[in-house]
């Protein structure tokens, strides 16, 4: 018996040590991967940049612009929309780069990070180089929008062409939480601050529908602009082409003169060769975006200037912790502001906003801090694909602010939702609930009873007074009157052609064109870019995500484009307060 002890003992304690050595060392190598990425590299000449957009798009790339997967142990590269507009800007002056190669997969980002990749794209095109459109597998409206600034747009033959307008399909839980016996009760202020309609309704409301067409219809006529100018094709032509569905077929796509050839991918290949100016007999030089971002910059003064403009970038939902690069957490966001502000180097903060809004308490304390910033130098702001509601309210103090025409932002309004499941409790699964209390309202809050009248009351006045403080800060900031803001406001949701018409928006443009502004607001011609908020080391991004990520990633994996409603369901669980938050998620396709 002591020797089956003894030697089981010696077996568990050698798995231990084993585990940790294995685990040491496999960190050690994840480590030098990851930190092998920052070698330069040398780019050959007539080579071709290679822009897959296949994958969501952020704002800003990780700090190795590389993820390691643990589930099945790859490492994945997500490169930010801020190094893709710096490597074209730099392939632009590079004498070795010809061209770009564009190459549409399943997944496209957001359509005004499109529309800046296509601004992009065009000042590249005014060197005189060339840029091809190419999808092997499907060609998304948001893909052939972009695709439309290419001098030649092909498609594989067995591709999938999609052309058939927009739409905004939202998910209603009113009847499911009917039959579980939850209700759900709401106190809101806005008549389009829909985001509460899901829980309470089967359907829209008027005033929803109303929204939705209006901001849906104005994105979608500015991108039947563009794409009319770029294919000359009349605008009714290509609304017919959508409203009798008449692309079938890669075939049809060509027939009606939306893209220029099917190939398939060698012979595309074949013809960047060609492009490139390298004989049949050469291999082609095809150099992918995030190996283009390890490529030295010329120097033009800006990589060695004392003086800095700050990027702060506010990614994803507002709320009190950040769970990750893309959300944005309350004091780690008021500390990169004031860090920005303090630092005497910096000269102006541009602001990035790509948010749906989330705790009107956080909104409200990044609000203070980018007002203080405001004061003592020039803070620009940029929305990107959403700046709404507490989005919105955070930038609402900024000198000057830009936004893309394909942008969703307003949603000016305030909510807030308490379940009741009382019925679910006591009926269903025979729970109840006794309570002993000091005073009439102490057990105000709890999910196991209805709100009285008396609390409904004061949790209006509550949003009531939100609601007007969110319309003085942006009337404040923007110079309209009280009763103007008010107008707009209600919760509306407007697009960023609607924004720059109503005042909530002063000029069109993108992250590139708001850090060009701050520049020579404060008369700068040498400066170097910091972001903020600082990422974590690579390291213990690593380790972290080892760690605590791996059920989310498994989850995500599984669900795949159902995801996104967990996610939901877990932020609305997660609320605390009133909340600015957008009615819904918009994705355009």
């Amino acid at each position: 018996m002591k020797s089956f002890l003894k030697y089981t003992l010696a077996t568990i304690t050698g798995i231990i040590i084993s585990t940790f050595l294995i685990s040491i060392i496999m960190l050690g190598i994840l480590g030098l991967m990851i930190s092998s990425q920052d070698k330069p590299v040398h780019i050959k000449n007539n080579s071709v940049l290679h822009l897959k957009i296949n994958q969501a798009i952020p704002d800003r790339s990780s700090v190795n612009a590389m993820e390691f997967d643990f589930l099945s142990f790859e490492l994945k590269h997500q490169l930010g929309l801020n190094d893709i507009l710096q490597n074209l800007e730099k392939a632009r002056k590079d004498d070795n780069i010809k061209g770009v190669f564009l190459e549409f997969g399943f997944i496209t980002p957001g359509i005004a990070s499109m529309e800046e990749i296509r601004d992009a794209l065009n000042e590249f095109k005014s060197s005189g180089k060339f840029i091809i459109a190419y999808s092997n597998e499907v060609m998304s409206q948001s893909a052939f929008f972009l695709a439309t600034v290419a001098d030649k747009i092909y498609l594989n033959p067995v591709a999938i062409f999609e052309f058939i307008g927009l739409r905004s399909e939202v998910m209603y839980y009113k009847g499911a939480l009917e039959k579980l016996g939850i209700e759900m009760q709401i106190v809101r202020h806005g008549e389009y601050k829909s985001a509460v309609e899901p829980y309470i309704r089967e359907n829209m409301s008027t005033a929803s529908r109303d929204q939705i067409m209006s901001y849906m219809g104005s994105i979608w006529d500015h991108m039947l602009e563009i794409i009319s100018e770029a294919r000359n094709i009349p605008v009714d032509e290509l609304n017919r082409i959508a409203d009798e569905l008449l692309v079938k077929n890669p075939q049809d796509a060509l027939n009606l003169g939306l893209v220029d050839a099917i190939k398939y991918q060698d012979e595309v290949l074949d013809d960047l060769l060609i492009k490139s100016e390298l004989l049949e007999t050469q291999d082609l030089n095809l150099v992918s975006f995030s190996e283009y971002s390890k490529v030295p910059k010329t120097r033009d003064g800006k990589g060695l200037a004392k003086n800095k403009i700050a990027i702060v970038y506010a990614t994803g939902v507002i709320g009190f912790a950040s769970k990750s690069e893309y959300s944005i957490g309350g004091p780690t966001f008021v500390k990169a502001i004031r860090a920005a502000r303090k630092d005497s180097t910096i000269k102006a903060i541009v602001l990035r906003v790509n948010s749906p809004g989330g705790s009107a308490m956080v909104s409200e304390h990044i609000w203070r801090e980018i007002q203080l910033a405001q004061n003592e130098k020039p803070v620009i702001a940029s929305m990107g694909n959403v700046a709404a509601s507490g989005g919105y309210y955070i930038l609402a103090p900024a000198e000057v602010i830009f936004c893309e025409p394909t942008t969703i932002t307003g949603s000016i309004g305030v909510f807030g939702l308490l379940p009741n499941a009382e019925k679910l409790l006591n009926q269903k699964l025979g729970i109840t609930f006794d309570v002993a209390k000091t005073n009439k309202y102490s057990d105000f809050g709890s999910i196991y009873r209805p709100l009285r009248p008396m609390e409904k009351e004061y949790l209006q006045a509550g949003i009531e007074k939100t609601y007007n403080d969110f319309v003085h800060k942006v009337g404040e900031g923007r110079n309209m009157p009280h009763q103007e803001v008010d107008r707009i406001g209600q919760g509306r949701v407007w697009s960023g052609i609607n924004a720059l018409e109503l005042g909530l928006a002063d000029q069109f443009g993108g992250l590139n064109t708001a850090i060009d502004y701050a520049a020579a607001s404060v008369n700068l011609e040498h400066y170097r870019i910091v972001s903020y908020p600082q990422y974590q080391d690579p390291l213990e991004k690593l380790l972290q995500t080892f760690s605590g990520d791996i059920q989310a990633r498994k989850l995500k994996k599984e669900t795949g484009v159902y995801y996104q409603y967990i996610e939901n369901f877990r932020n609305v669980i997660e609320t605390k307060g009133p909340q600015m938050r957008m009615p819904f998620r918009i994705d355009i396709f």
